[in-house]
């Protein structure tokens, strides 16, 4: 995806409705669907890429058919690159890359996209994990490593954009974490 695209996400409370929001999402504007699937706790998860106008136009055509199955929703102009690889799981650390360790974890899917993005326009982190809602009962995880002081950043930058949603769960910094704590991700 390229630095200059927008993305759109509506996360619902029904998957029939999920699938009828996406149907009108595709219909109202040129948009690329990127995630489009049921998630924890019997939800939907509807994201989608393309010019800013076109993903504002989508969004704005999903919410308006969307009732009251409305969890959370959002539209990101100019998202930071580092989403998308962080979304997929496809980040790989080096040794020399596992510095502190940063923790955002969201009530939604959704807020949990606005919170990478927030921390990645905020500071020099490096985002190596976004899991959004499976196995975690519906909730956001945003993993990210940098220096202390950047990820002291980037954690308050992703926290204040969730905290205004009112969907934060958790903020943790650790400034020393062991090597073990990125095992996972080598």
């Amino acid at each position: 995806m390229s630095p200059s695209r927008s993305i759109g996400v509506i996360e619902l409370s029904s998957i029939g409705i999920g699938y009828l929001v996406q149907d009108e999402m595709l219909k109202a504007a040129s948009v690329e669907l990127l995630i489009a699937r049921t998630i924890c706790s019997g939800k939907y998860l509807i994201v989608i890429g393309g010019s800013v106008s076109d993903v504002e136009s989508s969004v704005a055509a999903g919410l308006s058919i969307a009732g009251e199955s409305i969890i959370d929703h959002l539209t990101v102009a100019n998202v930071h690159e580092a989403v998308f690889p962080a979304l997929g799981q496809s980040v790989a650390l080096g040794e020399d890359e596992m510095d502190a360790l940063g923790v955002i974890e969201t009530f939604s899917g959704t807020s949990v996209l606005a919170a990478a993005d927030a921390a990645a326009k905020a500071a020099r982190v490096k985002l190596f994990r976004i899991h959004v809602a499976m196995a975690l009962g519906g909730k956001g995880l945003c993993l990210m490593t940098g220096t202390v002081a950047d990820v002291r950043a980037g954690v308050q930058a992703a926290a204040d954009e969730v905290r205004r949603r009112g969907l934060l769960v958790s903020e943790i910094v650790i400034p020393r974490p062991s090597k073990e704590m990125f095992g996972d991700y080598l």
